[in-house]
């Protein structure tokens, strides 16, 4: 078995502002991030798409005590993309302190952002962002 798309394509992509996924072409249903099996049905039928990288936002929190190397407060969320799965990441440009329930349901689109490595990982991370659009 071998991965369609790997975490190294997966962040190289990121980094483009390009999110890449898999499509089943058992079930038609998208995978995002990359993952051996369809989350829906397990077949290892997938090939590798580019989503449009719009969504949804549909929860999220204020981070206020973080993990080592980062800094808080900051805002996690889970947006369902356009294509149907549900991604989480950063979301950008709104004040954390500031962050209602307005949230939820505001058009987001896919960006990322380099975190640099630390004494916990093998380097540099790149993390997916969402900045709400007006």
């Amino acid at each position: 078995m071998e991965y369609k798309l790997t975490a190294k394509m997966f962040a190289e992509a990121l980094k483009e502002n390009r999110l890449l996924g898999l499509k089943c072409n058992r079930c038609g249903a998208y995978t995002v991030p990359p993952k051996k099996v369809c989350l829906e049905c397990a077949s290892e039928d997938l090939e590798v798409v580019e989503l449009s990288g719009w969504g949804q936002i549909q929860t999220f929190t204020v981070i206020q005590v973080p993990p080592e190397g980062f800094e808080a407060p900051y805002i996690v969320g889970m947006a369902e993309l356009d294509e149907g799965p549900w991604l989480m990441g950063n979301i950008v440009g709104v004040d954390p302190d500031e962050a209602t329930m307005d949230l939820i349901g505001k058009r987001v689109k896919l960006g990322h952002k380099i975190h640099p490595g630390d004494k916990f990982s093998a380097g540099e991370m790149v993390a997916v962002t969402f900045s709400p659009q007006t």
